[in-house]
């Protein structure tokens, strides 16, 4: 880690206390109290998007909402993410994003005009319609709030809730980009790719679940690299053991980052995923070819516990067992 290296305690109480972690707490709940079986759904709540049987395809169904910090910071830049976050949710599936729904509350014009701007340019971006929604236009706040329904082939889904015990743990990040101005801890890539270089990016992910060369996934999401793995292994009931220094990262001095910054960031366009080892060239190179860097950082384990180190150091992040999971979704172990 260079001139940013820190023990690796230190990283795993930045991880444990990032809000962007301990805000995913309130969702175990949220489900015992939603949850309702159907025979047509074959996948929900854990997932980063709901898998439901139509004809022999997969519809895939998601929705995420801006933090309001953002919204305050830069309304075009939320505008952006609200789309961005739902793309990338569709595509670590496996699926390839159809069509978008919006609900925008606002509490002012100026910025109305913003957050619009931001979605349009997503959308345009990335090729996905925004087709509807519902506005509310003299709310006491501003919220973005997206839905995306998306497709697959029903035996090309990545899930999450997947990985195997002696799997390789692999990130998948576009280092190409920058911190964005308006928030230290999204680094941006996509506004910097034309729209074809982007949807080569996404493509990639439908490659992937179709081949069959992963055996689990996540979009990395505002709980970072090592929050978003602790997700994942969670709804697996699976436990890893990650290098630090192995995790791919652009030149942290350049861009003034330190390393447990990094970790903590929500990037343009990265993914974690678990895989065979024999799928690990054919992976890398699929993601070499579209600008982004997929490196292995460890492997999946029975032990129910995410454990990182460097060089000599060690810790514990989580212990799904003793402690519960990110979203404390109590599943089995």
């Amino acid at each position: 880690m260079g001139e940013y290296t820190c023990s690796t305690e230190t990283i795993a109480q930045a991880v444990r206390m990032y809000d962007g972690v301990r805000r995913k707490s309130e969702i175990g709940a949220m489900v015992r109290n939603l949850r309702i079986d159907s025979p047509s759904v074959v996948a929900s709540f854990g997932e980063d998007a709901a898998v439901i049987e139509n004809r022999g395809e997969a519809l895939l169904l998601a929705a995420d909402g801006i933090w309001s910090k953002l919204m305050d910071a830069d309304p075009y830049w939320a505008g952006y993410c609200a789309v961005l976050v739902n793309i990338h949710d569709i595509a670590a599936m496996g699926g390839r994003p159809l069509a978008m729904v919006d609900v925008f509350s606002i509490s002012g014009s100026s910025r109305k005009d913003e957050v619009i701007r931001g979605m349009h340019d997503a959308s345009a971006q990335f090729g996905v319609p925004i087709v509807g929604g519902h506005l509310h236009p003299d709310a006491p706040y501003s919220v973005i709030d997206v839905a995306i329904l998306g497709i697959a082939p029903l035996n090309g889904v990545i899930y999450s809730n997947t990985a195997k015990s002696g799997d390789l743990i692999v990130a998948a990040i576009d280092l190409a980009g920058r911190v964005h101005p308006s928030c230290i801890l999204n680094w941006d890539s996509a506004t910097l790719r034309s729209p074809e270089e982007v949807r080569s990016q996404i493509a990639v992910m439908e490659q992937l679940g179709s081949g069959k060369l992963v055996t689990s996934g996540k979009d990395i999401s505002n709980p970072g690299i090592i929050g978003t793995l602790g997700m994942l292994l969670e709804v697996s009931g699976k436990g890893a053991h990650i290098d630090l220094e192995a995790i791919p990262r652009p030149d942290l001095k350049k861009h003034g980052v330190s390393f447990d910054q990094w970790i903590r960031m929500y990037p343009g366009m990265g993914f974690i995923l678990t895989l065979e080892r024999e799928n690990l060239d054919s992976v890398s190179l699929l993601f070499e070819k579209v600008g982004m860097t997929a490196r292995a950082i460890g492997a999946v384990d029975d032990s129910g516990t995410l454990r990182i180190s460097y060089k000599d150091n060690n810790s514990t992040v989580f212990d799904f067992i003793r402690n519960g999971g990110v979203m404390n979704l109590g599943f089995d172990h």
